[in-house]
């Protein structure tokens, strides 16, 4: 039968070190969660504010998003003034959502048309993801 020393040294030599993170997550979650030095310490809160886009000098108030359609990338955009086929948008708001595109095609009731009149509800791809209530500009 070994002897207790022989016992402690093999069982030095199976169980390897861990790192300090690997070792509380081994031990279950609540052993990660234990307070540390630097938990105690009170942190002051950061408020996030929403940046609205401003428009610029050359740009009038066209309209707003009325809805996104994000899996085939698509907005429904509402205009109070008249909008054609090459004229260039911007649409701004929310939390640095700011960009700039032409108007390449556009849909009103499933038509394709070169142009909308005020109060059209169009079906427009955009290039990048939008919500409802981010303005749109006429550049």
């Amino acid at each position: 039968m070994p002897t207790k020393k022989v016992i402690k040294k093999t069982r030095k030599k199976l169980i390897k070190k861990k790192p300090a993170s690997a070792k509380a997550s081994a031990f279950g979650r609540r052993s990660c969660l234990r307070p540390t030095k630097s938990a105690g310490k009170a942190k002051k809160a950061v408020s996030i504010k929403k940046t609205m886009a401003k428009p610029q000098e050359n740009e009038k108030p066209a309209g707003k998003v009325i809805h996104y359609f994000d899996k085939i990338g698509v907005a429904v955009l509402s205009f109070d003034e008249p909008i054609a086929v090459g004229d260039t948008i911007r649409i701004a708001g929310g939390e640095g959502t700011d960009f700039e595109q032409e108007v390449a095609s556009m849909e009103v009731d499933h038509q394709k048309v070169q142009k909308a009149k005020k109060g059209d509800e169009v079906g427009l791809r955009v290039k990048e993801k939008v919500h409802e209530g981010y303005k749109v500009y006429k550049v």
